[in-house]
């Protein structure tokens, strides 16, 4: 990859921009935490060109990690908790497309 086609992915949430040792000083935690959440596959770090490993996506979801280890949740269950978070918001996404799809085939009301 090209420096030209890096800067075409600045705005992707999903491409490795993040070393693992800038993450965690990003996130205030460190890079065990990040290993632990890595291994509870709340997270997968990708590997770029350059060796950066985690991508704004992953940050987002660890801050939330570390947000409920915080507050005396387990990681486990704080990875369970996320991961089901993440269930829920595709269920109700989808369940929005759904409606407005519905909505969409229904015949005009006679006037």
């Amino acid at each position: 990859m090209t420096a030209d086609d890096s800067y075409g992915r600045l705005d992707d949430d999903d491409y490795p921009a993040y070393t693992m040792g800038r993450a965690a000083e990003m996130l205030g935690t460190t890079q065990g935490f990040l290993r632990a959440i890595g291994e509870a596959r709340l997270i997968t770090p990708l590997r770029s060109v350059g060796g950066h490993r985690h991508s704004r996506y992953q940050l987002r979801i660890a801050a939330r990690a570390r947000e409920l280890v915080d507050q005396g949740t387990p990681i486990e269950a704080a990875c369970r908790i996320i991961a089901l978070e993440d269930q829920l918001e595709e269920a109700q996404r989808i369940n929005a497309e759904y409606r407005h799809a519905a909505e969409s085939a229904k015949p005009p009301a006679a006037a």
